[in-house]
């Protein structure tokens, strides 16, 4: 419920506050007097398009601040509209987007009549207004949803369906295998292949080095090899034990010159060109260049690779039975949300030509007897893209309701809805509402607020004396000139004055004595439809 509205330099309005209760609130007085702007006001600080040419003159900025209570929860929403630079929103005291205080409007209040911020213009809230009528239950319809997005969440969790993730195990298989295969376990490999390819490139000129070098340790020419010669040292020394452990140390020498002599001599003798070999080399090296590609770069990286994939094929294969018992629940809960939007399907066609013709009713005692509404439903899926389409006046094609009724036409169907389908924000704001309505239909019209209004806040700008008459409170919204300065004031009325401002509304004479015993007569005749029915 909105609660208080306090607007600064806005228009005609330098600082004027309202206090709202519940029930219905009329806002009166002449036209230009500012009623209107109070309406704006509150659009502007519900999140719609902010225009700097409202801000009053020799002001820099214009201000709204809007307080609801509900539910014991206070909720503040605040708007500056500055002369030049752009507007800012707040939610409870902090600065909040224009889409975020659009979404929490659209909680709080419903507004009909020269703006567009109306609920019943939207396809969910149209949808919402039909089931609310035909008391059609949507909560299997909704669980049977949630439980097909949970089990399908699942299953994608799992690797998608089960052609998918047998398309992975496949791939998997076949890379761990490729791995595998190949053999990477041995960490010197790499360089290992690099020597031996180096080797078996250049034969020849190793073994005629490999035997110079054994020339060297061996002798050549009946020259002493480094062998003999060290051997030689050793013998000089052997026998004095001061050279004790360099004996030891030439004698250790001398063997191992005698091992490389052999492996050199190896070489020399076996070492034979082996394309073969080197071919073997050659392929090898290739490979595993190819698979360091396709899995990551090096032989770490790829058996890094190997892991991973092992591990996500075990994960693949326990997943397989447990892919196998939600498909079969998946397959059930698609069955039973089929069986759910069948009948929420059936239900909604079934209510919504009861609530055409209910509304067309209530629209014909609201003084729009040709009107005609029609409330279309799809007859695919549950039925969910509901449709209101209207026509005014008898002979009109029907159109989509946000486009084919007036502003005071359009307040009125929403009113009628309202009255036939209750649901929406708890406040309504009605603007133009009383356009067109005389006669017995503005007794109509007060009856039809005043009956909406036991379940809601209802906020209504009106000339109609008898819709005035029939509210819970009464504002009176009026010019006063200060010091050459025009601004609008706005008051709760009560008593006379009350009787006063319905006097002026009837004849535009609030001193008229016939006046006011009319609008006597009406406050009477308001005060007894609020007694509550006998018995």
């Amino acid at each position: 419920m909105l609660v208080e509205l306090r607007v600064r330099q806005l228009g005609v309005i330098e600082d004027l506050s309202v206090n709202l209760g519940p029930g219905m609130t009329v806002l009166t007085g002449e036209t230009g007097a500012g009623k209107t702007l109070l309406v704006e006001a509150l659009q502007l600080v519900l999140g719609h398009r902010a225009d700097p040419g409202l801000v009053r003159t020799g002001a820099t900025e214009a201000t709204v601040e809007a307080c609801f209570v509900e539910g014991g929860v206070e909720t503040i929403l605040a708007r500056s509209v500055p002369v030049t630079g752009r507007s800012r929103c707040w939610v409870d005291g902090r600065l909040a987007t224009v889409a975020t205080v659009l979404e929490r409007a659209s909680a709080l209040v419903d507004i009909h009549g020269q703006g567009d911020h109306q609920d019943l213009l939207r396809p969910a809230a149209q949808r919402r207004a039909l089931d609310a009528f035909g008391q059609v239950d949507t909560r299997s319809l909704e669980a049977s949803r949630a439980r097909v997005a949970a089990l399908s969440r699942r299953l994608a969790e799992l690797g998608g369906d089960a052609a998918g993730r047998a398309r992975e195990l496949d791939v998997l298989s076949h890379q761990l295998g490729e791995l595998d295969r190949a053999g990477l376990d041995d960490p010197e490999e790499d360089r290992w292949l690099l020597a031996e390819q180096a080797r078996l490139s250049d034969l020849a000129a190793h073994r005629e080095r490999a035997a110079g070098a054994l020339a060297a340790l061996d002798g050549a020419d009946d020259s002493l090899g480094a062998v003999d010669l060290l051997g030689r040292a050793a013998s000089t020394l052997e026998g004095r034990d001061a050279f004790a452990g360099a004996v030891e140390r030439l004698r250790a020498a001398q063997a191992e010159v005698v091992d490389l002599a052999r492996e050199l001599r190896v070489a020399v003798e076996t070492w034979e060109d082996d394309p073969a070999a080197l071919e073997a080399v050659l392929a090898r090296r290739r490979q595993l260049a190819e698979l360091y590609r396709k899995y990551g770069g090096d032989r770490e990286r790829a058996l890094a690779f190997a892991r991973a994939a092992r591990e996500r094929l075990e994960r693949l294969e326990q997943a397989e039975q447990e892919a196998t018992s939600l498909e079969a629940e998946l397959d059930q809960a698609r069955r039973d949300l089929a069986e759910a939007e069948r009948a929420v399907l059936t239900a909604r066609r079934r209510a919504a030509p009861a609530l055409a013709a209910a509304t067309e009713r209530q629209l014909a005692e609201l003084a729009l007897p040709g009107a005609r509404l029609e409330v279309e439903v799809p007859a695919s899926g549950a039925g969910d893209a509901v449709s209101f389409l209207f026509a005014a006046n008898a002979g009109e094609a029907l159109r989509p309701l946000a486009r084919a009724a007036s502003g005071g036409e359009l307040a009125r169907t929403m009113l009628a809805l309202r009255l036939v389908a209750p649901g929406g924000p708890p406040t309504m704001v009605f603007d133009e509402v009383d356009a067109g309505v005389g006669g017995g239909a503005a007794l109509a019209l007060a009856r039809a607020l005043t009956e909406v209004s036991r379940q809601r806040q209802v906020l209504v700008v009106t000339h109609l004396a008898q819709v005035a008459a029939f509210a819970t409170s009464h504002v009176s919204v009026r010019k006063v000139e200060t010091n050459g300065r025009v601004s609008t004031t706005a008051e709760v009325v009560t008593g006379e004055d009350r009787v006063t401002e319905i006097s002026r509304m009837l004849s535009g004479h609030p001193g008229s004595r016939r006046a006011r015993a009319h609008a006597e007569e009406l406050l009477d005749l308001a005060a007894q439809d609020r007694q509550p029915a006998p018995g």
